[in-house]
């Protein structure tokens, strides 16, 4: 049987001499594997549409185990991540995060626009750190994890000063600080973003500009919480945190010449 599915390669693995296995994530069926036979090949039609990131439809003949692609249509080849080594370690961060959180066949229309619309937003310039930082956030419901961020997690006040507490899974309040004493502290723009990333609608970003040292605290909490409680070692986050320094260093030049 012949699909036809909305999809956006995750990951590709060699098979055999001239052919790769292509993992997506589909619209309609969640995550997905096909053979896509000579795609090794420069010449060959499906070179192209099975690059990492590239978002198309994909026709697969159905079978026993893997499907097997018979055509791809690009919609997005997500030229612009793939020229930028900075995009690149961002995408590649998210796709893999993506990949490592779902079981084959899960995923649905809400991933899939989340990765979608993450990858679009990175390719056509906005903040590569930015954009992860929200996907990180919205990601959490799909490893199974709900940090309190409305509120303190102890005493449930709203008001005061706040900061980040591993043991009691969210935010606490200057009230309760005592009750971890190895609680992140934070300043009130990364509390402010922390939860604007969690609740709201991705469709709605806009030019956000946020300051280094503001990036480098929700850096700090988002992988503090996804070390301790998602337990995942990610080799694009390693490549992603060198990027990261290079990036800190090259600005740091550039301050200095100034």
């Amino acid at each position: 049987m012949l699909e036809k599915l909305e999809g956006i390669v995750l990951r590709t693995s060699d098979y055999g001499e001239t052919n790769k296995i292509v993992t997506m994530l589909t619209r309609e069926k969640g995550k997905k594997a096909a053979v896509a036979r000579g795609a090794k090949k420069t010449n060959s039609r499906l070179s192209g549409v099975t690059q990492p990131f590239t978002y198309g439809f994909f026709l697969i003949q159905g079978g026993r185990g893997l499907g097997t692609m018979q055509q791809g249509e690009p919609v997005n080849s997500m030229r612009y991540i793939r020229e930028d080594l900075i995009k690149t370690a961002y995408a590649a961060y998210i796709v893999e995060l993506t990949d490592r959180t779902t079981e084959d066949g899960e995923g649905g229309a809400f991933l899939f626009e989340l990765l979608r619309k993450s990858l679009d937003y990175i390719n056509e310039g906005s903040d590569a750190a930015i954009v992860t930082n929200i996907f990180e956030m919205k990601m959490l419901g799909q490893v199974g994890l709900r940090p309190e961020l409305s509120s303190c997690a102890v005493c449930g006040e709203t008001e005061g000063r706040f900061g980040f507490s591993i043991r009691e899974n969210g935010l606490i309040c200057h009230r309760c600080f005592q009750q971890d004493p190895h609680y992140l502290p934070l300043s009130s723009a990364a509390i402010r973003l922390l939860r604007l990333f969690y609740f709201f609608d991705l469709d709605r970003l806009g030019n956000i500009d946020v300051k280094e040292s503001t990036k480098k605290e929700l850096r700090a909490a988002i992988s503090m919480y996804y070390d301790e409680y998602a337990g995942l070692f990610l080799k694009s986050r390693r490549f992603l945190e060198q990027i990261e320094r290079y990036e800190n260093v090259l600005k740091k030049e550039e301050t200095n010449e100034d």
